[in-house]
């Protein structure tokens, strides 16, 4: 019966019906039929009133609302317009600049925000008509954009990785850590991708006219000298306050960065001329969100709260961020609340179906013919692997990552431990993959939040009021696919060198579980056994 289950779901979930009432439906449909046919006992859906309380106690799934809620509230509460004017700024005068700016800011956006339809849906409005405006290729510009948004998938906090440490029974401290060099490692394959379109066609991405460039200092001067003394003093610091005070790396850089932003409000507010506009700027818009980053991931890292706790502070500081900037009212509360309940419903009920066919899947031990399946495979480790990938990257065309995540991955789970592959690095490697769901044309989800906010046909620019061509629909899935390759190129790479994960990861002490021995002697017989006195 577990083969026609699973081809059963398949077969549902092609056909457009909710993914948790199929998961659900079916599971019961299946129970029914089991217990008819003699396949398992009517005791076994006993189990599943605990099954489903044990998802609504799940403490670690409690970080999903917190971060979405952080999210939004920092998309809605315009940081992420203020990122993207000023590092725009900052790589203007480079061809590509603007596509720099948006990598960077995605990635930065990722590390605060941890949602994809916010980073995507914001550089989509403020990011694409700018590039537009300047003549960027337009598979280009919306490639770059709809890529630069799903960073928020794997690098922490990551909504993706909290569900992949529950459905592998992991840490979502060691899966955060485990992500942080991949991220990095995929934004930098980001620029270097856009850097050789500048290089081989450099029409693509034109540099910023110096007339758009508004940072400028009354001279005529970029600024950048300013900034750059600006960096170097702050390293100097670091270090100063790392080797000479014995201080914590992350504690030394912390007060450093603090000092630089104190530096940069009493420029502005004292008209000091300490700082260049553009070192100004790009200290006070800058510090914020890594502040932010600290809170939630630094905590984290160094072990004073749990992703939960993270989380929660995360949204305590993103709503304190948002009052800061006289940006937070009662409307964006309200909406951030709404759409946060609506999503981590959704998931909630993805969950509890999920649970639902499980429970019949494992009562007809589905399981093992899963197990049995994979193990069988040629190749070993990297057989299994391959077969894996392949799969995760073709059922991604038709499946969101919570499907995936819920679905197909606790079936992955026992044959990869079997095969003593790492859970953490495997589970890192799967959100790698599980990226391209977003990316995938004709129905990524990153293509559908552009399509959203990108201007379809002709309209006017706000600033020059000349008529400019919109984007289509084929531009956005054109523009797509190079970074669907690059994203492969990526789950390549983390294969291949498996230390990007692991090398974050606390090696423990280095005992093996399952190589200790415990010997415990006889005891001795009552007649050897000393004479016992008492006092």
């Amino acid at each position: 019966m577990a083969p026609i289950m699973f081809v059963s779901l398949v077969f549902f979930l092609l056909l457009g019906y909710p993914v948790a009432f199929s998961l659900s439906a079916l599971g019961l449909l299946y129970a029914i039929v089991g217990i008819e046919l003699g396949l398992f006992t009517p005791n076994l859906m006993q189990a599943l009133p605990n099954r489903l309380y044990g998802v609504i106690e799940n403490e670690t799934l409690l970080a999903i609302p917190f971060f979405t809620f952080m999210g939004l509230i920092l998309e809605r509460s315009g940081m992420a317009e203020d990122l993207l004017d000023t590092i725009g700024q900052l790589f203007g005068p480079l061809p590509g600049g603007l596509a720099y700016a948006v990598v960077f800011v995605g990635a930065l956006l990722a590390a605060t925000t941890g949602v994809v339809a916010a980073s995507v849906i914001s550089m989509g409005l403020i990011s694409l008509p700018i590039m537009l405006r300047y003549g960027y290729d337009r598979k280009l510009a919306s490639g770059v954009i709809a890529a630069s948004g799903t960073l928020a998938q794997i690098i922490p906090p990551s909504i993706v990785l909290i569900v992949l440490a529950d459905q592998l029974g992991r840490s979502v401290g060691d899966m955060y850590k485990g992500a942080i060099i991949p991220g990095f490692v995929l934004t930098g394959l980001y620029v270097g991708y856009v850097f050789s379109r500048t290089i081989f066609t450099p029409g693509v991405a034109p540099a910023l006219p110096p007339e758009a460039r508004q940072l400028k200092e009354d001279n005529g001067s970029a600024g950048y000298t300013s900034l750059l003394v600006l960096v170097a003093c702050v390293i100097a610091c670091s270090l100063v306050l790392a080797h000479v005070l014995h201080w914590e790396g992350i504690w030394a850089a912390s007060l450093s960065g603090v000092l630089a932003y104190v530096l940069a409000i009493a420029n502005r507010s004292f008209n000091l001329g300490l700082l260049s506009r553009l070192a100004q700027q790009v200290v006070i818009v800058m510090m914020p969100p890594l502040a932010l980053i600290f809170l939630v991931l630094g905590t984290i890292f160094i072990g004073l709260a749990t992703p939960t706790e993270g989380g929660a502070m995360g949204a305590t500081g993103a709503v304190l961020l948002a009052l800061a900037n006289r940006r937070l009212d009662f409307a964006l509360l309200r909406q951030a609340m709404d759409v946060t309940a609506k999503l981590t419903a959704f998931v909630i009920f993805i969950l509890v179906g999920a649970r639902v066919f499980s429970l019949s899947f494992y009562g007809v031990n589905g399981d093992q013919w899963v197990e049995h399946l994979l193990l069988g495979l040629p190749g070993g480790p990297i057989g299994f692997l391959i077969v894996v990938n392949i799969l995760i990257f073709f059922l991604a065309f038709f499946l969101d990552f919570f499907e995936l995540a819920f679905i197909i991955i606790p079936l992955l789970a026992k044959p990869a431990e079997a095969l003593g592959i790492d859970l953490i690095w495997f589970g890192v490697l799967l959100g790698v993959n599980m990226q391209t769901s977003f990316m995938h044309p004709p129905f990524g989800f990153a293509l559908f939040y552009l399509r959203s906010v990108a201007p379809e046909g002709s309209y006017a620019d706000k600033v020059t009021g000349k008529m400019m061509d919109g984007v289509t629909t084929a531009q956005i899935y054109w523009g797509a696919v190079p970074f669907v390759a690059i994203q492969v190129i990526m789950v390549a790479l983390v294969i291949a060198f498996p230390g990007m994960v692991t090398a974050g990861l606390d090696k423990g002490n280095g005992v093996d579980p399952n190589k200790v021995k415990i010997e415990i002697q006889a005891p001795p017989s009552v007649d050897d056994a000393p004479p016992i006195s008492f006092k």
